[in-house]
């Protein structure tokens, strides 16, 4: 009868922790899907329109952290994303305020475009590349930076309970990664405007447990939890969303560019970031 009411008792523990739900790889119904996106993607979207498009040129944006994964995980992978670059256009294309050109690739661009000529000179020439190839466009922004700083167990902490050998516990730590944006003058190459961003990274553990002598010599020994852990590409990706706002709202404080006249910005989210940088100017 013991044993009976335990078990009733230790399921409904278990229960109250929050069993997990099975991972997308586990179900058969799932899709790939886009990528999750946070409030920073929407804000980019919600950005007035510019006066006219800056022409901009990404060469790279790299990890400048040199943080590894803790052993023993690995010590060859690194700590975060190296695709920052990639992310970067992404969201520079999505604030509508930049004409982007590849740089990151450009010798693959060059490398087709003397396909292209060495194309032209044969006979039965396709007619998509009969024309003569125009010059390549040049940047008038230079956008460099990088992620400058990975901290982990920035906060940590927990709590937890147990009586009469049943217990369950909550375990969480807090990481931080930070990243810088500027834009480059390429006349001058004076650096026009700055910012840097940090986004939080939380993870979170629940375990649950039962260590309790049923009968004489009959012990009872059970345990379960599980972990989760926000995305750290995800937490990057937003980062540098916030950050490309954020310079844009800074540029426009400047009179660096201007949005498109007739908007009202009280309808927009250029709003909020001009109050932040206001906010933290001294």
């Amino acid at each position: 009868m013991k044993a009976w009411m335990m078990s009733i008792l230790l399921m409904a523990t278990l229960q109250g922790c929050g069993l997990r739900e099975p991972m997308p790889a586990e179900t058969d119904s799932e899709i790939p899907t886009l990528t999750p996106r946070a409030s920073t993607y929407y804000d980019l979207l919600a950005l007035p329109r510019p006066r006219g498009q800056l022409v901009a040129a990404v060469y790279g944006f790299r990890d400048q952290t040199g943080q590894y994964k803790p052993t023993p995980a690995s010590s060859f992978s690194t700590s975060v994303t190296q695709g920052a670059a990639s992310m970067l256009v992404d969201a520079l294309q999505a604030s509508g305020w930049f004409r982007v050109l590849e740089r990151e690739g450009l010798q693959n661009v060059l490398t087709e475009r003397k396909i292209i000529r060495a194309s032209q000179n044969k006979p039965n020439t396709p007619a998509n590349i009969q024309a003569q190839l125009p010059p390549l466009q040049a940047a008038n922004l230079l956008l460099e930076g990088g992620i400058i700083a990975y901290d982990t167990n920035v906060r940590s902490g927990g709590e937890g309970a147990r009586y009469l050998g049943i217990g369950a516990s909550v375990e969480y730590r807090v990481d931080q990664v930070s990243v810088n944006l500027r834009a480059v003058d390429v006349r001058s190459g004076q650096v026009l405007a700055n910012v840097m961003t940090s986004k939080t990274i939380y993870s979170v553990g629940r375990t649950a447990s039962v260590f309790k002598f049923i009968e004489f010599k009959e012990l009872l020994e059970a345990e379960a939890g599980y972990t989760t852990n926000e995305p750290a590409q995800l937490c990057v990706l937003s980062a540098i969303e916030a950050a490309v706002a954020h310079l844009i709202a800074q540029g426009v404080e400047r009179h660096l560019w201007q949005t498109a006249a007739g908007q009202a910005l009280e309808d927009t989210s250029l709003k909020k970031y001009l109050g932040r940088i206001q906010a933290s100017t001294p």
